[in-house]
Protein backbone atom coordinates (compact mmCIF):
# COMPACT_ATOMS: atom_id res chain seq x y z
CA UNK A 1 0.00 0.00 0.00
CA UNK A 2 1.06 3.59 -0.57
CA UNK A 3 2.15 5.88 2.25
CA UNK A 4 -0.18 8.45 3.75
CA UNK A 5 0.44 12.15 3.11
CA UNK A 6 0.20 14.89 5.73
CA UNK A 7 -3.12 15.88 4.17
CA UNK A 8 -4.38 12.28 4.55
CA UNK A 9 -3.43 12.28 8.23
CA UNK A 10 -5.10 15.61 8.85
CA UNK A 11 -8.32 14.69 7.08
CA UNK A 12 -8.49 11.33 8.88
CA UNK A 13 -8.04 13.00 12.27
CA UNK A 14 -10.76 15.54 11.54
CA UNK A 15 -13.07 12.85 10.16
CA UNK A 16 -12.66 10.65 13.23
CA UNK A 17 -13.59 13.59 15.45
CA UNK A 18 -16.60 14.32 13.25
CA UNK A 19 -17.79 10.72 13.47
CA UNK A 20 -17.35 10.60 17.24
CA UNK A 21 -19.38 13.78 17.72
CA UNK A 22 -22.04 13.23 15.07
CA UNK A 23 -25.66 13.08 16.35
CA UNK A 24 -26.28 9.66 14.80
CA UNK A 25 -26.94 6.13 16.08
CA UNK A 26 -26.35 3.53 13.31
CA UNK A 27 -26.77 0.47 15.59
CA UNK A 28 -26.41 -2.40 14.76
CA UNK A 29 -24.03 -1.03 12.12
CA UNK A 30 -20.67 0.55 12.98
CA UNK A 31 -20.04 4.28 12.99
CA UNK A 32 -18.33 5.25 9.72
CA UNK A 33 -17.41 8.53 8.09
CA UNK A 34 -16.13 9.41 4.62
CA UNK A 35 -14.61 12.52 3.06
CA UNK A 36 -14.00 13.30 -0.60
CA UNK A 37 -10.87 15.41 -1.04
CA UNK A 38 -9.56 17.00 -4.24
CA UNK A 39 -6.02 16.70 -5.64
CA UNK A 40 -4.93 19.78 -3.70
CA UNK A 41 -6.12 18.36 -0.37
CA UNK A 42 -9.23 20.56 -0.17
CA UNK A 43 -12.43 19.09 1.26
CA UNK A 44 -15.19 18.50 -1.32
CA UNK A 45 -17.82 16.66 0.71
CA UNK A 46 -18.41 14.53 3.79
CA UNK A 47 -20.82 11.78 4.78
CA UNK A 48 -21.48 10.00 8.08
CA UNK A 49 -23.58 6.83 8.24
CA UNK A 50 -26.72 7.73 10.17
CA UNK A 51 -28.68 4.54 10.76
CA UNK A 52 -29.03 0.95 9.63
CA UNK A 53 -30.64 0.50 6.24
CA UNK A 54 -29.69 3.97 5.06
CA UNK A 55 -26.88 4.98 2.74
CA UNK A 56 -23.37 4.27 3.93
CA UNK A 57 -20.94 7.12 4.52
CA UNK A 58 -19.13 6.60 1.20
CA UNK A 59 -22.32 6.81 -0.84
CA UNK A 60 -23.45 9.91 1.03
CA UNK A 61 -20.13 11.66 0.41
CA UNK A 62 -20.00 10.60 -3.25
CA UNK A 63 -23.53 11.87 -3.92
CA UNK A 64 -22.66 15.21 -2.33
CA UNK A 65 -19.48 15.46 -4.42
CA UNK A 66 -21.06 14.54 -7.74
CA UNK A 67 -18.66 14.71 -10.69
CA UNK A 68 -15.99 16.28 -8.48
CA UNK A 69 -15.38 12.82 -7.01
CA UNK A 70 -13.71 11.70 -10.25
CA UNK A 71 -9.95 11.67 -9.73
CA UNK A 72 -10.36 12.64 -6.06
CA UNK A 73 -9.36 10.90 -2.81
CA UNK A 74 -11.88 9.20 -0.54
CA UNK A 75 -10.87 9.21 3.14
CA UNK A 76 -12.85 6.59 5.10
CA UNK A 77 -12.62 5.65 8.77
CA UNK A 78 -13.37 1.97 7.99
CA UNK A 79 -12.19 -0.09 5.01
CA UNK A 80 -15.00 0.15 2.42
CA UNK A 81 -17.30 -2.86 2.52
CA UNK A 82 -17.26 -5.50 -0.18
CA UNK A 83 -20.60 -7.25 0.23
CA UNK A 84 -24.30 -6.92 -0.41
CA UNK A 85 -26.26 -6.27 2.78
CA UNK A 86 -29.21 -3.92 2.97
CA UNK A 87 -27.21 -1.72 0.57
CA UNK A 88 -24.76 -2.54 -2.29
CA UNK A 89 -20.97 -2.72 -1.69
CA UNK A 90 -19.34 0.66 -1.10
CA UNK A 91 -16.28 -0.40 -3.12
CA UNK A 92 -18.46 -0.59 -6.23
CA UNK A 93 -19.74 2.94 -5.64
CA UNK A 94 -16.20 4.28 -5.20
CA UNK A 95 -14.97 2.56 -8.37
CA UNK A 96 -17.99 3.74 -10.37
CA UNK A 97 -17.45 7.32 -9.18
CA UNK A 98 -13.88 7.24 -10.52
CA UNK A 99 -12.01 8.09 -7.32
CA UNK A 100 -8.24 7.84 -7.76
CA UNK A 101 -7.26 7.08 -4.18
CA UNK A 102 -8.89 5.58 -1.08
CA UNK A 103 -7.43 6.19 2.37
CA UNK A 104 -8.90 4.10 5.19
CA UNK A 105 -8.33 3.96 8.93
CA UNK A 106 -9.44 0.64 10.39
CA UNK A 107 -9.40 -2.61 8.45
CA UNK A 108 -12.83 -4.25 8.25
CA UNK A 109 -12.69 -7.17 10.74
CA UNK A 110 -15.95 -8.65 9.45
CA UNK A 111 -15.08 -11.52 7.07
CA UNK A 112 -18.45 -11.07 5.35
CA UNK A 113 -17.55 -7.53 4.29
CA UNK A 114 -13.74 -7.64 4.09
CA UNK A 115 -11.70 -7.53 0.91
CA UNK A 116 -12.61 -4.00 -0.08
CA UNK A 117 -9.02 -2.81 -0.27
CA UNK A 118 -8.00 -5.63 -2.61
CA UNK A 119 -10.96 -5.06 -4.90
CA UNK A 120 -10.13 -1.35 -5.12
CA UNK A 121 -6.50 -2.11 -5.99
CA UNK A 122 -7.57 -4.62 -8.63
CA UNK A 123 -9.66 -1.84 -10.19
CA UNK A 124 -6.62 0.45 -10.39
CA UNK A 125 -7.44 2.60 -7.35
CA UNK A 126 -4.50 3.61 -5.17
CA UNK A 127 -5.12 2.41 -1.61
CA UNK A 128 -3.58 3.80 1.58
CA UNK A 129 -4.47 1.75 4.64
CA UNK A 130 -4.44 1.82 8.42
CA UNK A 131 -4.13 5.58 8.79
CA UNK A 132 -4.73 6.68 12.41
CA UNK A 133 -5.54 3.02 12.95
CA UNK A 134 -5.81 3.03 16.74
CA UNK A 135 -8.26 5.93 16.78
CA UNK A 136 -10.26 4.43 13.91
CA UNK A 137 -10.36 1.01 15.61
CA UNK A 138 -11.73 2.63 18.78
CA UNK A 139 -14.78 3.88 16.85
CA UNK A 140 -15.81 0.37 15.79
CA UNK A 141 -14.75 -1.41 19.02
CA UNK A 142 -18.24 -1.64 20.61
CA UNK A 143 -19.86 -2.78 17.34
CA UNK A 144 -17.34 -5.52 16.63
CA UNK A 145 -17.23 -6.74 20.26
CA UNK A 146 -21.01 -7.01 20.43
CA UNK A 147 -21.19 -8.81 17.09
CA UNK A 148 -18.67 -11.40 18.29
CA UNK A 149 -19.84 -11.87 21.88
CA UNK A 150 -23.61 -11.56 21.38
CA UNK A 151 -23.99 -9.14 24.24
CA UNK A 152 -23.67 -5.37 24.62
CA UNK A 153 -20.24 -3.81 24.96
CA UNK A 154 -20.16 -2.45 28.53
CA UNK A 155 -18.67 0.91 29.40
CA UNK A 156 -18.52 1.60 33.13
CA UNK A 157 -18.38 5.32 33.84
CA UNK A 158 -17.36 6.59 37.25
CA UNK A 159 -16.85 10.18 38.40
CA UNK A 160 -15.11 10.39 41.78
CA UNK A 161 -12.87 12.46 43.99
CA UNK A 162 -9.15 11.69 44.19
CA UNK A 163 -9.80 9.48 47.21
CA UNK A 164 -12.46 7.44 45.43
CA UNK A 165 -15.77 8.87 46.64
CA UNK A 166 -18.77 9.69 44.48
CA UNK A 167 -20.62 11.62 47.17
CA UNK A 168 -20.04 13.15 50.60
CA UNK A 169 -21.17 11.46 53.83
CA UNK A 170 -24.44 13.38 53.74
CA UNK A 171 -25.11 12.03 50.25
CA UNK A 172 -24.46 15.31 48.40
CA UNK A 173 -22.71 14.87 45.08
CA UNK A 174 -23.48 17.97 42.98
CA UNK A 175 -21.07 18.43 41.31
CA UNK A 176 -18.14 16.04 41.64
CA UNK A 177 -16.64 17.02 38.28
CA UNK A 178 -16.65 20.32 36.40
CA UNK A 179 -18.69 21.51 33.44
CA UNK A 180 -16.32 20.28 30.73
CA UNK A 181 -16.30 16.75 32.13
CA UNK A 182 -20.09 16.78 32.39
CA UNK A 183 -20.37 17.82 28.74
CA UNK A 184 -18.08 14.91 27.85
CA UNK A 185 -20.42 12.54 29.69
CA UNK A 186 -23.40 13.86 27.71
CA UNK A 187 -21.43 13.22 24.51
CA UNK A 188 -20.73 9.68 25.70
CA UNK A 189 -24.44 9.10 26.36
CA UNK A 190 -25.19 10.22 22.83
CA UNK A 191 -22.89 7.49 21.45
CA UNK A 192 -24.30 4.55 23.41
CA UNK A 193 -27.58 2.72 22.90
CA UNK A 194 -28.48 2.66 26.58
CA UNK A 195 -27.45 3.79 30.06
CA UNK A 196 -28.00 1.72 33.18
CA UNK A 197 -28.02 2.28 36.94
CA UNK A 198 -28.98 0.25 39.98
CA UNK A 199 -32.24 0.65 41.83
CA UNK A 200 -30.52 2.40 44.75
CA UNK A 201 -29.17 5.13 42.47
CA UNK A 202 -32.50 5.43 40.68
CA UNK A 203 -34.41 5.93 43.95
CA UNK A 204 -31.84 8.05 45.81
CA UNK A 205 -30.65 10.32 43.00
CA UNK A 206 -33.55 10.04 40.52
CA UNK A 207 -31.20 10.98 37.66
CA UNK A 208 -32.35 11.99 34.20
CA UNK A 209 -29.48 10.22 32.41
CA UNK A 210 -30.36 11.97 29.16
CA UNK A 211 -28.34 13.88 26.58
CA UNK A 212 -28.47 17.60 27.22
CA UNK A 213 -26.52 19.11 24.34
CA UNK A 214 -27.44 21.70 21.75
CA UNK A 215 -28.90 20.14 18.64
CA UNK A 216 -30.97 17.09 17.82
CA UNK A 217 -29.04 14.34 19.59
CA UNK A 218 -30.27 10.74 19.91
CA UNK A 219 -31.33 9.76 23.42
CA UNK A 220 -30.24 6.46 24.98
CA UNK A 221 -32.63 3.92 26.40
CA UNK A 222 -32.74 3.78 30.22
CA UNK A 223 -32.39 0.63 32.30
CA UNK A 224 -32.63 0.16 36.06
CA UNK A 225 -31.09 -3.06 37.37
CA UNK A 226 -32.36 -4.62 40.60
CA UNK A 227 -35.43 -6.04 42.33
CA UNK A 228 -36.34 -3.07 44.53
CA UNK A 229 -39.73 -1.50 43.82
CA UNK A 230 -39.36 1.80 41.99
CA UNK A 231 -41.37 4.97 42.53
CA UNK A 232 -42.18 7.21 39.54
CA UNK A 233 -38.85 8.36 38.07
CA UNK A 234 -37.73 11.35 36.02
CA UNK A 235 -36.07 8.98 33.53
CA UNK A 236 -38.20 8.66 30.42
CA UNK A 237 -39.47 5.15 29.68
CA UNK A 238 -37.15 3.50 32.20
CA UNK A 239 -37.00 -0.28 31.84
CA UNK A 240 -36.46 -2.22 35.05
CA UNK A 241 -34.57 -5.51 34.89
CA UNK A 242 -35.57 -7.35 38.05
CA UNK A 243 -32.33 -9.22 38.55
CA UNK A 244 -29.06 -8.88 40.42
CA UNK A 245 -27.21 -10.86 37.75
CA UNK A 246 -25.33 -8.63 35.27
CA UNK A 247 -25.35 -11.39 32.66
CA UNK A 248 -29.13 -11.64 32.76
CA UNK A 249 -29.35 -7.87 32.46
CA UNK A 250 -27.11 -7.85 29.40
CA UNK A 251 -29.06 -10.69 27.81
CA UNK A 252 -32.27 -8.67 28.05
CA UNK A 253 -30.59 -5.54 26.71
CA UNK A 254 -29.13 -7.45 23.75
CA UNK A 255 -32.56 -8.88 22.98
CA UNK A 256 -33.91 -5.31 23.08
CA UNK A 257 -31.36 -4.28 20.43
CA UNK A 258 -28.78 -2.68 22.72
CA UNK A 259 -25.21 -3.14 21.48
CA UNK A 260 -23.41 -0.61 23.69
CA UNK A 261 -24.47 0.24 27.24
CA UNK A 262 -22.93 2.68 29.67
CA UNK A 263 -23.31 1.71 33.33
CA UNK A 264 -23.36 4.89 35.42
CA UNK A 265 -23.90 3.66 38.96
CA UNK A 266 -23.99 2.98 41.77
CA UNK A 267 -21.30 1.20 43.70
CA UNK A 268 -23.12 -2.13 44.01
CA UNK A 269 -23.92 -2.39 40.31
CA UNK A 270 -20.40 -1.28 39.33
CA UNK A 271 -18.89 -3.90 41.64
CA UNK A 272 -21.22 -6.61 40.29
CA UNK A 273 -20.17 -5.96 36.69
CA UNK A 274 -16.48 -5.88 37.62
CA UNK A 275 -16.70 -9.10 39.65
CA UNK A 276 -18.48 -10.80 36.77
CA UNK A 277 -15.76 -9.73 34.34
CA UNK A 278 -18.29 -7.85 32.25
CA UNK A 279 -16.69 -4.40 32.09
CA UNK A 280 -15.16 -3.92 28.66
CA UNK A 281 -14.18 -0.27 29.11
CA UNK A 282 -13.73 1.71 32.31
CA UNK A 283 -13.93 5.50 32.03
CA UNK A 284 -12.80 6.92 35.36
CA UNK A 285 -13.23 10.68 35.80
CA UNK A 286 -11.18 12.06 38.68
CA UNK A 287 -11.90 15.48 40.16
CA UNK A 288 -9.15 17.30 42.10
CA UNK A 289 -11.10 17.06 45.37
CA UNK A 290 -10.68 15.20 48.66
CA UNK A 291 -13.46 14.15 51.02
CA UNK A 292 -11.73 11.75 53.39
CA UNK A 293 -15.00 9.84 53.80
CA UNK A 294 -18.20 9.43 51.86
CA UNK A 295 -19.97 7.15 49.40
CA UNK A 296 -17.55 4.73 47.75
CA UNK A 297 -17.33 4.57 43.96
CA UNK A 298 -16.96 0.77 44.08
CA UNK A 299 -18.46 -1.67 46.58
CA UNK A 300 -16.42 -4.56 47.95
CA UNK A 301 -14.91 -6.85 45.34
CA UNK A 302 -14.12 -9.51 47.91
CA UNK A 303 -10.38 -8.96 47.49
CA UNK A 304 -8.15 -9.36 50.54
CA UNK A 305 -4.70 -9.69 48.94
CA UNK A 306 -2.94 -7.20 46.65
CA UNK A 307 -2.00 -10.02 44.30
CA UNK A 308 -5.69 -10.49 43.53
CA UNK A 309 -6.26 -6.85 42.57
CA UNK A 310 -8.26 -6.27 39.38
CA UNK A 311 -5.74 -4.79 36.96
CA UNK A 312 -6.45 -2.45 34.06
CA UNK A 313 -4.59 -1.37 30.95
CA UNK A 314 -4.43 2.41 30.51
CA UNK A 315 -5.31 3.18 26.90
CA UNK A 316 -5.68 6.94 27.02
CA UNK A 317 -5.80 9.97 29.32
CA UNK A 318 -7.88 13.06 28.58
CA UNK A 319 -8.18 16.29 30.54
CA UNK A 320 -11.44 18.21 30.81
CA UNK A 321 -10.78 21.48 32.58
CA UNK A 322 -9.42 20.51 35.99
CA UNK A 323 -10.71 16.93 35.73
CA UNK A 324 -8.93 13.93 34.22
CA UNK A 325 -10.49 10.91 32.50
CA UNK A 326 -8.69 7.56 32.37
CA UNK A 327 -9.75 5.30 29.49
CA UNK A 328 -9.03 1.75 30.66
CA UNK A 329 -9.49 -1.81 29.44
CA UNK A 330 -9.34 -5.07 31.43
CA UNK A 331 -5.73 -6.23 31.60
CA UNK A 332 -6.87 -9.66 30.36
CA UNK A 333 -8.03 -8.05 27.11
CA UNK A 334 -5.50 -5.23 26.82
CA UNK A 335 -4.99 -5.93 23.12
Amino acid sequence: MSAATLADLQHMSELIEAVLHAPVRPTPNPRVGCRIVDANGALISQGIHERAGHEHAEVMALKAAGERARGATAVVTLEPCNHFGKTPPCVDALIAAGVARVVFGAGDPNPEAAGGAEKLKDAGVEVVGYVREREADAIIEPWWFSKNHHRPFVTLKIAATMDGFVAAQDGSSRWITGEMARIAVHQLRARVDAVAVGTATAVTDDPLLDVRLEGNWPQPAHYVIGKRDLPPLRMKDAIQISSHDPREALEQMFTDGVRHVMVEGGATVASAFIRAGLVDQLLWFTAPKLLGAGVDAIASLGITNINDAVEWHLLNVEQYGQDVMLDLRPRSRAD
